[in-house]
Formats: C-alpha cells, structure tokens, sequence
C-alpha cells in the first residue's frame, strides 16, 4: 500500500468548510486552488517494515522561481539514507529538500518531483506539515491506494513480467526484419543496453534512453508494459574479456555515478515513465569476474586483481542498485554469471556472498534487487534433457567428464533454481526471481541430439547427449553452432520471472580481428576462430565464428544461423 498527504485536500477542506480525505476539484472551487501557494504530495511508496521509499511532488501556485526549499520533519526517527533528484539534508527530525542544479525552474502552476529513501524503527507516520520557501503547505489526513490506472502509482509488483507486453526495441527489430526470414521473430522483445555514457542520449544513429521510453509507451496502450534495460559501463568493466572492455578506466568511480548512473536515474525517475515496470540488469559478468579470475587461480588476470583491490565493482554496483532501486517502478536484477561459470563449488557459495556484499554498499540494500538474471548474453543450455547431474557410466559419475568437470550444475535452470535458494540463505527477501536469457542458448538444427549418447564411457554419454555444442563451457564469443532459444514468456518455471531475449540476436559478442574504434572495445582472442585457447577455456579452441564486427554491432551472418538452429524451432 502507498500512504500519501497531499496539501490541496486541506485547502480545500478548509475553503469548503469541510472535513474528511477526499474533495473532488469543481469549477467553482478552482479559483481557491489557486490561492494556495502551494501543494505537497508525498507518498511512501515501498514499506519494508524497517525503511521505505518516497516519493514528493511539489506544485508551485504562486510566482515562478528559479530555485526552491521544501522543508517538513518527523514525528518518529525516521533518517534518510539515499536521495535524488534534490539535494537533502536532516538534522534531528528536520529535513530540507533544495533544487538540483538541473531542476531549480518552477513555474506557476509548475511541479518538480523528487524522492528518497530512509531507515526507521516503531512507525513510519507521513509528515503532517510541509513549507516550500517558508510558506506553509498544510496538508490533511488523505490517503489514496497505490497503482491502478496504468501501474504507475505504488509498490512493485512480485513479478514484472506478470500480465505485462515487454518493449519491442525499434531498432532492433528493424534490422532482424531486413533478414530473410527475419519477420518470424522481429516482434520479440530485447534488452536495450546502455553500454556506455554516449547511449543515454543517443547518437546521429541511434535512440537515447528517453526515446526508448517514449517509444515504450506509445506501445504500453492502456496496458502493462516492461522496457529491458541492460546498464553496463563500470570502471574497468568486464576485466577478464578485451571485447567487452569499457569505456572507464578502474579509478574512474566518481565518473561512473555523477556521467552515467546519475543521469540515467535522473531519466527514469520522470513522472512521465512511471507507468512503464522499467526492468535494469545491472553489470552483467563483471562482478563474477572477481570470484573466479583473481587471486592465485589460474583463471586470475591483472585486471580482475585490481578491481578486486580498489572495490570499485562492489562500489559501482551498490550505487546502481541504490540510485535506480529508489524509482518505485524500477526493478533491479544483478547479474549472476551462469552455470558454466559459478556453478562448481568454489564459487557458489562466494558469488552469493559477493553479490550480498555489493546489495549493501554504498547505501543500497537488498529490498533494491528484484532478483538475478543468469547466462546474460551466453550460450549455456537450458534444460539438457540427455543427462543429469546424479548419472553415473560404469560406475563414474557425470560430474567426472570432461564436459562437466565437477561442476555441480549440467544447464541454467537448475542453476538459477538452486542460486536463487542460496541467495536468499545469505540474507535476499525471500520473493526474488530469477531470469534466464535464452536469446541464443537453443542449440537446435541437424546437430541437436534426440536421446543420450553412447554408454561406453561417461564422456561419450555426455557428448554423445548434450544439447550445447561448444568446444567448451568457457567459450563465449559468437559460438558456432547456436541457436535462439525459448522465446521470451513470464513464469516459465518455479522461481523463475521470465525467460529473456536480454542479447539482442544478431549483435556480436565481439570482432574476429582487431578493428580500430571509438567505443572502448578492444580485441579478445577469445573472438577469434583460430584462437587455440587459455585457461578459462581449458586451452581449447575458440569456437567463434569468423568475420565477426565489434561487440553489438550487428552480424548478420550469426542472426541467419540463430534463426537455423533455433529451438524451439521457427
């Protein structure tokens, strides 16, 4: 439930000579409405039982100003931990919400809308008074539900997915439909990435993230709608890949927050949006980078070592979840690798752990995370229906072969079923969900095989058998071979939101040779088909296909091959 007090039900009670939560605006009482300096609406949006959300908008009725004070206090101890949209102070029960450098305008009969967020222990009463610029703004006793109308007005739902259309991005969908073949998937929805500070504006080329929201609702209709958000732009992002290298250098912290996360919360934060269930995948691949490739591993990397050092991945995740998680229509999902990545035991328990860590950091906490989306852009299987983990050839287990390797997961999801157990036993709400993107992890055509493979050895059982065709479990860079999995749906299965298309098909994972660029995109072997591999491949062969353009440019010859080998097929 939201609680709210708005001043203009007072004023009118006043100047009506009534009492009571509700009077309707007529005519004849408009000219009252504008003798009020001003109206407060506040709302606590999300309630927790020892912190909320809330969200204030302030109208001016009197002359225009170019900045502005809106100042209330608490009965109880309520303290403000997060804040934006405003600059805020508190001291004892009393707080000052002053205009950002971007929002201090206010014309008559304008609004301007911020929020926060804030701890509290015994009650959370709404404040009963409120001033903008010392004026008073008194307000009553009303209440009004929240949502309805749209989805815009109040607590998350369980699950966003849930009897919603998920956005068609435009571009996307224009360049599947110029494929031959293409129609019979260009309406399916995909992640929009935000890979770097130039895509929240957009360019000559390309739409911004306002002009995706925009195009969101024009396809919202008077229903539901979820818009796939894919936020991706740490300071040394993605430290074990060069493809998928960003834009910030390992220090650059500050940047990230104040020229990417800040303006990007700033957009969604947009009362105009808030009828969209705005779904963000924060930071695919880079905080588990810090489980597996650090240290003395094998696997470990120069790169990894220092953002492990200098905690700028647990800093940067912590302030997306924070910022984004105190919009009441965001949905916050971090990354969570794959199975073929956190699923042996060494890493299970200490990803869970992490990704606690970074819940809450830098004033997040864990009522900011929807849930964990796993093989984000990856290949894994998932459901290998040929084997299980518990089989066993001649006496050995499956967990011996070469395919499997101890690990204790053969497909994504038992993966994320049993990740999101372990989630919440490290201390998640208990209500995440997960998502599995299954834009590329079909692994039909001809090669698919119809039952297990032969007995002779554990080894033939499990190749013979399984439906990922890769050299290896760590080959991630445009496989050969792949194909479009399930299309996306909502509650496909127990603890799971929705299966996801968050790679859009047809983008590249990275380019097969160096190209110069001004993207920040370097060039990683593991993009080239010749490549014969390292130690978070086994040593293998690559496994990519060749040609390939930088990552999410759009390769034309892995989209005609995803729609081949697609499964369920087309």
């Amino acid at each position: 439930m939201s609680r709210t007090r708005t001043a203009v039900f007072a004023a009118l009670a006043l100047v009506a000579g009534v009492s009571g939560p509700a009077v309707a605006v007529t005519p004849s009482s408009q000219a009252a409405i504008s003798a009020i300096p001003c109206t407060v609406d506040y709302k606590i949006q999300n309630d927790w039982g020892s912190g909320f959300t809330a969200a204030v908008t302030v109208t001016n009725n009197s002359a225009a100003k170019s900045s502005w004070s809106v100042k209330w206090s608490y009965a109880g101890n309520q303290q403000v931990t997060s804040y934006w949209n405003t600059k805020l102070t508190q001291s004892g029960t009393a707080v000052t919400a002053n205009n950002e450098t971007y929002n201090g305008t206010l014309a008559t009969g304008g609004s301007v809308s911020f929020g926060f967020n804030g701890s509290y222990s015994g009650t959370n009463a709404v404040p009963t008074a409120f001033t903008l610029d010392g004026v008073a703004c008194n307000v009553d006793d009303g209440s009004s539900g929240g949502g309805g109308g749209g989805g815009g007005g109040g607590t998350r739902v369980d699950n966003p997915y849930s009897g919603a259309k998920v956005y068609v991005n435009p571009e996307w969908s224009a360049k599947a439909a110029a494929e031959p073949g293409g129609t019979r998937v260009s309406n399916q929805p995909t992640g929009v990435w935000l890979d770097r500070i130039a895509a929240i504006n957009g360019t000559s080329t390309s739409m911004g993230l306002r002009a995706h929201l925009d195009a969101a609702l024009a396809q919202k209709g008077s229903g539901e709608e979820v818009v796939q958000l894919v936020v991706y732009d740490l300071p040394g992002r993605d430290c074990a890949a060069l493809a998928s290298n960003g834009e910030l250098g390992p220090t650059e912290i500050d940047k990230y927050k104040t020229q990417f996360i800040d303006p990007i919360a700033a957009i969604l934060s947009d009362s105009k949006y808030a009828s969209l269930r705005i779904v963000t995948t924060i930071e695919i691949d880079s905080l588990p980078n810090l489980v597996t490739n650090t240290g003395s591993r094998a696997t470990a990397t120069a790169n990894c070592n220092t953002m492990l050092a200098n905690g700028n991945y647990v800093k940067g995740v912590g302030y997306a979840l924070a910022k984004l998680g105190a919009i009441p229509n965001v949905y916050n999902y971090l990354d969570a690798g794959h199975h073929g990545w956190l699923g042996w035991d060494d890493n299970f328990a200490p990803a869970a752990q992490l990704f606690y860590q970074a819940a809450n950091a830098e004033g997040a906490t864990v009522a900011d995370v929807q849930g964990f989306i796993t093989n984000t852009a990856n290949y894994s299987a998932l459901k290998e229906n040929n084997f299980t983990i518990n089989d066993t050839v001649n006496g050995t287990s499956v967990r011996q072969s070469k395919w499997v390797d101890w690990n204790r997961y053969v497909d994504e999801l038992s993966f994320a079923q049993a990740f999101r157990t372990e989630l919440v036993s490290v201390g998640f709400n208990s209500g995440i969900g997960m998502l599995i993107d299954t834009s590329r992890n079909g692994w039909g055509g001809s090669a698919r095989p119809t039952g297990p493979g032969a007995t002779t050895s554990v080894d033939t059982y499990v190749d013979g058998g399984r439906y990922d065709r890769r050299i290896h479990v760590g080959n991630w860079c445009n496989q050969s071979g792949a194909g479009l999995g399930e299309r996306p749906q909502a509650s496909p299965a127990a603890g799971i939101d929705a299966y996801v298309w968050m790679k859009p098909p047809g983008e590249s994972d990275g380019s097969s040779t160096a190209i110069p660029n001004d993207e920040g995109k370097g060039f990683d072997q593991m993009c080239d088909p010749t490549y014969t591999g390292n130690a978070r491949n086994g040593n293998n062969m690559s496994g990519a296909l060749p040609n390939a353009p930088l990552s999410g440019h759009w390769f034309s010859a892995q989209f005609q091959q995803l729609m081949a080998n697609a499964y369920p097929p087309l």
